[in-house]
């Protein structure tokens, strides 16, 4: 499918073609009509990204300081490059459309093929002829409006809710500062509210389009503005001004001060400095608000991307219902749209539209209103994979793993997928992600051969090797078993399950299929541990091990935090430290004991300030201190480990020191080295040769059942007793596997 993107990096925007969406769980597909360019939005995103890398940092200070502190945190090196890899990414342009739903998720109902739909919202109303859509982010358009006018549904809702924070009473005397797009629609909204509403803006034919769609009076802002205003008013004042202008100046700010009366009230919808002279704002108690786009539900994953809509007589007017009601005001004819269409392009032609809307054009044409149309009505085969490198037809030098990959989101790309890029021994055959656009980036950047979105491409490819699994943690323990079932070596991105079920059915599925499964337990791999390792090698008596994590804050929506999509830290990022400290002690926990920080404080999770004790079947003790309560600039890990007269110390994976009878040494230096190339290296070395993987599919499981044994710990508030079977050769894939205890433990636990 064709889809507008702009690579971030080089500034350059086209057209290009893509793999159609997936079909997600909570949404629908949408063949577009027709969608809107902000131009007020993308023009600004458009002309950063096509800035020097000086001229993008300083647009963006705040990006720029948090580079600084991961500097500081990883060095300049490593830094360099997660930015590189960061700028080097394509961009979705778009967030407002139209068109008719071709796909329904089975857990979608108010929805069905054929339905007309407007869309909205940045990475899914995109500029492409198909895009996916959650529940919450789509409207049913009236028999009566037609799709051009549908388009526009994002920037009403987003006038919707503006007019909504001015709460506007028949009759008030409202000023709207900016008639651009949002402007034009908000001055038909208040008329429709039964205002009387004036008009501000610095071109004279924005000015006489606001009178034509119903303006009282409509003046320049450069002009002598406030006889009129004291006419209008009788000399006390606007009631209230909403800035929907788009500028880095406080003028607007300034203008709204001059004319809103006494404990007035001024509505900030545009993006605009909150700048605000205090004399006049002071003087008169002027209420200052913003308006939060398109309403209640923006920015809350739960509302967006999960659908949990808001109950109705609590929030009245959520996001989606700021769409249904532009749409019923656009359908009842309070909201023209055409006077206010100035452009139509083709797909194929949407460069011309951002010439004209950053000025490249060589004749310097006005607009407003720019839509893009789709042939939707073309017949067009869902393409789901798509070829994007080709390969040189030379013979390899050496035996080669297939790769198939699935999910590639930041982690895949700044910390895997650049060390498979280099490795001689793999041919990258194909990407998966669910939106087109992101595989097709994935594979252009690492040189896969094929892009797709269906996931079932790479688990039931003939021509794929090794299945690599990095996406969200609830499709980890799915996908592993499927790869298994089709014989594929799997590396899976931690955690390897998120509950018993899912790792019962892990154990069962390697009962009877090739278990080469590792976890991307990447940190035993570090040469820090490689060398504490050595230093602990003759060790007899038990340890005493404290693993300190500075974890830093994340917030509860944040997916990972979700129960059901993440897991929680714990299982999504404990288990990476129970895995290295059984690596080190060399034995396996018997027992558990975990209690957390107790807050009244809403943003302080407990299970993020967490400490764990484990016992040991050989004796030692650890203890594991996770919070996220500390500075994100101080180091991350610490480990110190007391065993026979010694001590090792590892401080964050950069240097190790070992004291031995009175003799200290360290090994390392400033470069941190997490073990991830070291544990990818001996993973596909583990496939070439057929030997075992460099952690057996026994040790993953040992360390999944312990970390949700802490979880029952807490739960339960007591010590709990962690059965292991370690008596056999665990799924080795040389002999019949016998599982048996493991499960009938599994079972008593779950019970």
């Amino acid at each position: 499918m064709l889809q507008v993107i702009q690579n971030y990096k080089s500034g350059e925007l086209r057209v290009d073609d893509v793999p159609e969406p997936a079909l997600l769980p909570g949404g629908i597909l949408v063949r577009n009509v027709f969608s809107l360019i902000s131009s007020g939005t993308e023009k600004t995103t458009v002309e950063t990204a096509q800035k020097s890398l000086i001229g993008k940092a300083q647009s963006r200070p705040d990006l720029v300081k948090k580079v600084l502190a991961v500097a500081k945190r990883e060095g300049l090196l490593s830094t360099f490059r997660l930015v590189k890899n960061k700028l080097d990414s394509l961009v979705p342009m778009g967030y407002s459309s139209a068109g008719v739903v071709i796909a329904v998720a089975p857990d979608v109902d108010e929805f069905a093929v054929g339905d007309r739909v407007a869309c909205a919202g940045q990475g899914y109303a995109s500029h492409a002829e198909t895009i996916f859509v959650p529940r919450n982010l789509a409207a049913k358009i009236p028999v009566s409006v037609e799709f051009d006018e549908a388009a526009f549904t994002t920037l009403g809702a987003i006038a919707m809710q503006g007019v909504r924070q001015a709460q506007p009473v028949v009759g008030e005397k409202v000023a709207v500062i900016g008639l651009g797009l949002i402007g034009l629609i908000t001055v038909q909204i208040l008329k429709a509210s039964g205002c009387i509403v004036s008009g501000f803006d610095i071109d004279s034919d924005a000015c006489s389009l606001a009178k034509e769609l119903g303006a009282d009076y409509a003046l320049l802002t450069n002009g002598n503005y406030l006889p009129i205003i004291e006419k209008m008013t009788d000399g006390y004042g606007v009631d209230c001004a909403l800035i929907t202008a788009s500028t880095k100046s406080n003028e607007p700010i300034i203008l709204a001060g001059e004319i809103i009366r006494n404990k007035g009230s001024m509505i900030i919808v545009g993006g605009v400095p909150a700048d605000v002279p205090r004399s006049p704002f002071y003087e008169k108690e002027i209420d200052v608000r913003f308006s939060r786009s398109y309403g209640p539900g923006r920015y809350d994953s739960s509302y967006e991307e999960k659908g949990i809509d808001y109950p109705y007589g609590y929030i009245r007017w959520t996001e989606n219902r700021n769409m249904q009601s532009f749409l019923q005001l656009t359908s009842d004819k309070k909201i023209d749209l055409k006077k206010i269409t100035s452009h139509r392009f083709k797909i194929e032609d949407a460069n011309k539209a951002y010439q004209l809307i950053t000025g490249k054009t060589k004749t310097k044409e006005k607009f407003i209103g720019i839509l893009l149309e789709y042939d939707h009505r073309r017949e067009s085969p869902v393409q789901k994979h798509f070829i994007v490198n080709e390969t040189s037809g030379s013979a390899s030098p050496a035996p080669t793993v297939r790769v198939g990959f699935i999910g590639a989101g930041s982690f895949a790309q700044n910390y895997i997928l650049p060390v498979l890029k280099k490795d001689k021994r793999i041919l990258l055959s194909v990407v998966s992600t669910s939106k087109g656009l992101t595989s097709t980036n994935a594979a252009k950047k690492f040189k896969f051969l094929n892009a797709t979105t269906d996931n079932k491409e790479i688990l039931q490819h003939g021509e794929v090797d090794c299945v690599f699994i990095a996406t969200r943690h609830h499709l980890h323990a799915p996908y592993v078993i499927e790869a298994m079932k089709q014989n594929k070596a799997v590396f899976v991105e931690k955690p390897l399950a998120l509950n018993y079920e899912q790792l019962l059915d892990i154990i069962k599925t390697a009962e009877t299929h090739s278990p080469r499964v590792m976890v991307g337990f990447n940190r035993r791999f570090a040469p820090t541990v490689i060398e504490t390792k050595k230093f602990l090698s003759k060790k007899i008596q038990p340890c005493v091990v404290t693993y300190r994590v500075n974890a830093g804050f994340v917030p509860k929506e944040h997916w990972s935090q979700d129960p059901v999509e993440g897991g929680g830290r714990i299982i999504g990022e404990v288990c990476h430290f129970v895995d290295l400290i059984n690596y080190l002690i060399g034995s396996t926990p018997i027992k558990v004991y975990a209690d957390v920080v107790t807050s009244t404080r809403d943003d302080m999770m407990g299970k993020d300030n967490t400490s764990i004790t484990f016992k040991y079947r050989d004796g030692s003790i650890a203890t594991i201190i996770y919070t996220a309560s500390g500075d994100k600039t101080f180091p991350k890990e610490r480990i110190e480990i007391f065993n026979e007269n010694s001590v090792a110390v590892i401080d964050d994976f950069r240097k190790v020191t070992f004291t031995r009878n009175g003799k200290t040494r360290s090994f390392g230096g400033s470069k941190q080295d997490k073990g991830y190339k070291y544990a990818l290296n001996v993973f596909i070395e583990s496939v070439l040769t057929g030997s075992p993987s460099p952690i057996s599919l026994q040790e993953s499981v040992n360390v999944t059942i312990a970390t949700l044994k802490i979880l029952e710990s807490l739960s339960l508030g007591i010590p709990v007793d962690i059965s292991l079977d370690n008596r056999q050769e665990f799924l080795n894939g040389l002999s019949r596997i016998h599982t048996e205890s493991l499960q009938e433990s599994l079972f008593r636990e779950k019970s």
